[in-house]
């Protein structure tokens, strides 16, 4: 996945976040499973753009980046 493709999906995701959060409640359980799916899945896509950078940063190919699982990137410590 290119790039720009990524920042799409990251756009399209926020786009939806604040959707479900303009309904102005959250106490239907597939939103709150649906917003759980989407802020992993934001994760997922940052930290596969900050693999795609790293590596074209190191003279690498960019397309051998990766998405992570779950258990990956919601266990990153800063």
């Amino acid at each position: 996945m290119e790039d720009g493709q990524v920042l799409k999906h990251i756009k399209d995701l926020t786009e939806e976040e604040k959707r479900l959060y303009a309904q102005g409640h959250m106490n239907n359980p597939e939103d709150l499973h649906r917003l759980h799916k989407m802020n992993v899945e934001l994760d997922q896509c940052w930290d596969l753009l900050r693999q795609r950078r790293a590596l074209r940063d190191a003279s690498a190919n960019p397309d051998v980046a990766a998405v992570r699982p779950e258990s990956v990137v919601e266990n990153f410590k800063p």
